[in-house]
């Protein structure tokens, strides 16, 4: 079953889905290893660890797909990336649609937001036209529909917190969105709770929450999320957020002691990590396709595990 069928038959199920972000392959892997039923590519956390650069549309299509290809083939399980603009109009769009469904995605949202866009908690945001989102919307999902009529298509909008935005335009362009055909909503940086609770109301279709650790919406559990109605939640940088203070104190540790041992018990270390990616699954192909003595000569003359 494609990825994107099984995403389907999740949102028709009861409960809210988590879906961390993972910003590499290894990573989504010990998402899916942890139990988490989704997994989410954030293009913030793609931009700042691949190209170290904020998120002010630096990043091309082809670097988002790369990333979003490799944590595809990595999992199991449906994954949720981040399309931006959709790096384009509503025609050029239509390349980016297919290279997402090609790259193995389930889903992927799209903000209406000028190009170059910008994150979604800073300031600075320009909108497009309603009539130009709803024209990118529509051509979504005439190419969503010809490659794999699953693929989920999340209309997202950053009206909330843009120029000339607020509350009732990202709620009357939430509606346009949805009439247009998006299959979920996406209002980002709800200011309160009472804002997260005013759009579950009014929005008449499947929720995504946004939760940013330090951003502009109050940072909410998954339970709560779900009582106020919401389907879908994604923690974009969550992992990215930690491991970068990690290494931090990591670095100023080697840096003045000169070793990493105050940090062994914070740490996967060797086998552990080998064992997430596959190692011994490996080791059997080579027993089973390569040289019997050139096996012997690996593991009985050379060190390590």
């Amino acid at each position: 079953m494609r990825a994107s069928s099984i995403l389907r038959q999740m949102l028709k199920e009861a409960g809210i889905i988590v879906a961390p972000g993972a910003f590499n392959a290894f990573l989504a892997k010990l998402v899916e290893q942890v139990g988490f039923k989704a997994v989410y590519v954030s293009g913030a956390g793609t931009s700042i660890t691949m190209l170290g650069l904020p998120d002010l549309g630096f990043m091309t299509l082809n670097e988002i797909i790369w990333n979003t290809r490799n944590i595809a083939r990595a999992v199991n399980i449906p994954v949720i990336a981040d399309a931006n603009t959709g790096y384009g109009n509503a025609v050029t769009l239509t390349r980016t649609v297919e290279e997402f469904i090609k790259a193995g995605a389930a889903a992927i949202h799209i903000e209406d937001q000028e190009i170059p866009k910008r994150c979604g908690h800073l300031k600075g945001k320009i909108l497009i036209p309603i009539e130009e989102m709803v024209g990118k919307i529509k051509a979504a999902i005439d190419t969503r529909d010809k490659l794999d009529p699953d693929f989920v298509i999340i209309a997202r909008t950053d009206a909330r917190g843009a120029v000339k935005g607020g509350v009732d335009e990202a709620l009357k362009r939430a509606e346009a969105y949805i009439k247009a055909g998006a299959d979920m909503i996406f209002i980002e940086g709800p200011k309160s709770i009472d804002e997260l609770k005013l759009f579950a109301e009014r929005i008449k279709a499947p929720l995504m929450a946004n939760m940013v650790e330090g951003g502009i919406t109050p940072l909410l559990s998954t339970k709560e999320l779900e009582e106020l109605g919401y389907k879908l939640v994604i923690f974009p940088n969550s992992i990215l957020r930690l491991i970068h203070k990690a290494a931090i104190e990591l670095l100023e540790e080697l840096k003045q002691t000169g070793s990493t041992k105050a940090f062994l018990s914070k740490m996967m270390l060797f086998p552990s990590q080998q064992d997430v990616v596959g190692l011994k699954e490996y080791v059997k192909l080579e027993e089973k396709y390569l040289p019997k003595e050139e096996v012997r000569i690996k593991y009985t003359e050379s060190l390590g595990f």
